[in-house]
């Protein structure tokens, strides 16, 4: 599918709001609706827009902790890496695992609900893993920037 200068547009609209109205988007972008929404559903049918979510304001709940983690693997096997990546898929703290350069593999972004169970986490997950050869942990303290929560 081809990514024209109006494909690009609605991308970048529904990137920033994924519940506008098919109307709403078209007037912005510059389209009739019907047209605006074919070039959506081609979107959505190519794969390009994978989906829509909910973002959720987890200090509603009591409060969150987010913590960015290097990981470096005690191996440099494609089966370590391929099971390491299976055990961050089935972790549900884990939000985010990105396989980067530099003098570590990995680079997590994990969401707990406090100090406490991040350190399970860090224990009782990354500890246990045998591939797992260093953790450093960064504590966020804030985020002056972060288009996850957009509305």
């Amino acid at each position: 599918m081809e990514i024209d200068a109006l494909n690009l547009k609605i991308l970048s609209v529904l990137e920033r709001d994924g519940r506008i109205s098919n109307i709403e988007l078209a007037s912005q972008v510059g389209l009739s609706p019907s047209a605006c929404l074919r070039r959506v559903q081609e979107l959505e049918r190519s794969g390009i827009i994978k989906g829509y979510r909910a973002v959720i304001d987890r200090n509603v709940n009591g409060g969150s902790v987010t913590v960015f983690v290097t990981v470096g693997l005690s191996g440099q096997l494609t089966k370590d890496a391929k099971a390491f990546e299976r055990a961050m898929a089935a972790a549900p703290h884990v939000t985010e695992c990105h396989n980067i350069t530099g003098s570590v593999e990995y680079l997590l972004r994990v969401e707990a609900t406090d100090l406490a169970t991040y350190k399970d986490f860090h224990a009782n997950i990354l500890g246990s893993l045998p591939q797992v050869g260093s953790i450093t942990s960064h504590i966020c303290l804030g985020s002056s920037k972060d288009v996850r929560d957009l509305v």
